[in-house]
Parts: C-alpha cells; sequence; structure tokens
C-alpha cells in the first residue's frame, strides 16, 4: 500500500508554512485561496461525474439503491449527504444509505481503528442488505483507507456498480472501482488535514451525484423540487409557490389544487392538461413519475 508520506494530500503546502505568523486576516485569506483551487480540481472531473450519475440512475430505474461508504470525515460527509435525500427529494430513507466505519457512534467522536479492517467494510455491507442491483461509492481522501477498499472488494464481487471517490492521483480506491473520481485537491492549509480541501472537494462531487441522480429520476421539473411533500407549515408553502411557478396560476388555486390533488405532481397535471385527479395519477403512473414526460402530447391519455 502507499506510503502516507508519498500521498499529495499529506504533502507540505508551500503556500502555508508560515500561517501561524499570520495576522487572523491574512490566515483566512490564506485559507480562501486554497480553497478557490477545490471547485476547479472538481471541475476536472466531471465526465466521469456525469458517467457516474447516468450509471446510478440506470440502476435506481431497475430497483437499485446507493450507498456511500467512508471512514472519518469521508464517511460523515457521505452519511450527511444520504441523510438529505429523503427531506429534499422526498425519497425513502432506504435508497440512499451512508455508512461510516466504525458506525454512527463515529458520526460524533472518532473511531480511527475502525477504517484499518476490510473484513469490517465487507461486513458493515453485508449488515445492510447490500446487492448486485446497488451502487457503491467508496469515500477516502487518501485513496487508501482498508475498510473502504474490503467494500469495494465486496461490492465488485457481487457484480455491483463501484464508484472510487478521492483526492490523490492513481489512487488504490481509484483502481479498485470500476468508475473513478479523483479532484487532486492537493497539500492541505494545515498538513493532512483533509477535513478541509478534500473535504470540501468531497462534499461538492457528493451534491452532485444525489443531485444529479434525483435530477435524472424525475424528482425535478426545470428546478422545482416537485417531489416536495406538504408535511408542515413550511413545506406546504413551499409546494403551493412550486404549483404556482409552474402552472402560472396564484397561490390560492395553487392551494386549493394541491387539495385537491394530493401531492405537487398531480396538481401539476391537472392544471396544466385539464384532467381529473385519477386521470393525472394515471398519466403520471404511465410516465413512471417523470412529470416533464407526463406533460407531453406523446404520453396517452
Amino acid at each position: 500500500m502507499t506510503d502516507l508520506a508519498a500521498l499529495s494530500t499529506e504533502a507540505r503546502n508551500p503556500r502555508t508554512t508560515h500561517i501561524d505568523e499570520l495576522s487572523t486576516l491574512e490566515m483566512l485569506a490564506a485559507i480562501n485561496r486554497e480553497d478557490a483551487s477545490v471547485a476547479t480540481a472538481v471541475a476536472s472531473q466531471l465526465p466521469a461525474i456525469a458517467h457516474a450519475v447516468d450509471a446510478i440512475a440506470e440502476r435506481f430505474a431497475r430497483g437499485g439503491r446507493l450507498f456511500y461508504i467512508g471512514a472519518g470525515t469521508s464517511g460523515r460527509l457521505g452519511v450527511l449527504d444520504a441523510s438529505e435525500c429523503p427531506p429534499t427529494f422526498s425519497v425513502p430513507p432506504t435508497l440512499v444509505q451512508g455508512l461510516i466505519a466504525g458506525g454512527d457512534a463515529a458520526l460524533r467522536n472518532s473511531s480511527e481503528h475502525s477504517e484499518d479492517s476490510p473484513e469490517e467494510g465487507a461486513r458493515d455491507l453485508i449488515a445492510v442488505g447490500f446487492a448486485a442491483a446497488d451502487t457503491l461509492v467508496g469515500i477516502a481522501a487518501s485513496g487508501r483507507t482498508p475498510y473502504v477498499l474490503g467494500a469495494l472488494a465486496h461490492a465488485r464481487s457481487l457484480g455491483a456498480l463501484t464508484i472510487g471517490l478521492s483526492c490523490v492521483a492513481d489512487s488504490a480506491v481509484a483502481r479498485e472501482a470500476e468508475i473513478a473520481i479523483t479532484p487532486v485537491t492537493g497539500p492541505e492549509v494545515i498538513t493532512g488535514s483533509t477535513r478541509m480541501k478534500a473535504g470540501s472537494a468531497t462534499k461538492m462531487v457528493l451534491n452532485m451525484l444525489s443531485t444529479g441522480v434525483m435530477v435524472r429520476s424525475g424528482a425535478v421539473y426545470g428546478n422545482l423540487m416537485v417531489n416536495v411533500r406538504p408535511t408542515n407549515a413550511k413545506l406546504s408553502d413551499r409546494a403551493q409557490r412550486i404549483v404556482a411557478a409552474a402552472t402560472g396560476c396564484d397561490r390560492p388555486a395553487a392551494e386549493r389544487l394541491l387539495l385537491e390533488a394530493g401531492s405537487v405532481k398531480v396538481a401539476i397535471v391537472m392544471h396544466l392538461l385539464s384532467l381529473s385527479r385519477a386521470a393525472a395519477e394515471s398519466r403520471l403512473a404511465r410516465a413512471n413519475g417523470i412529470l416533464a414526460k407526463a406533460l407531453r402530447s406523446t404520453v396517452e391519455g
């Protein structure tokens, strides 16, 4: 396995060698300058990210799920992105899941020893019923975490789709995965502190993966979150605004439509195509829940 000292994420950053001697404003400016390079590193991986989004969406259409797995900061970021999918896109919590070395307790308390076991990575996948139809995104800033490598190897043995997200060129994680996403962020502001630039790059990529897949799966119409469920006052207000924006009707009309339709998508189809609730629901079902497809004249009414 690659020696840690040889990794770019562990190298000493010549631009911040004397950061402890700077004024607070100068220190923050140095951090900001380094952060500015993260978006460029992620941009270099857009073709690979696009490949991953399309592959995950194709598996979603066949009933597959998406799993993130990692240790430390990488694991926490995966769990965070997974946990935000249900409230954002109104999908079941089982559709996108995050696993972290050491279990949920490691979200708050470090469990460094857990990341050294490839067997534990495989066991954690088995425990959640990971299957061949699913997708695994193995996340490791260093690209060498045994826990992640063990999980990726197990996923590949099942024939599942594997994606390796790391921040070091030609990493073991990249080689183990079918699709490699590698935003190379270089030396950190504080040597080896990959929660900084590498963590920011990881968060950006995970945002793209989950958002891109949800867009491809029909959870978004235009840039509107049409899967939102009006389960509280804030979400009811948002749902009304979405219906109004998509149909051009006023807010009182949007409120009435939602009460009659029971969901944002059905309300929009009812209004734009002058259909009953039952007919709108049937049309959406034939379009696999994709609103844009349901609204096309080529869909049989």
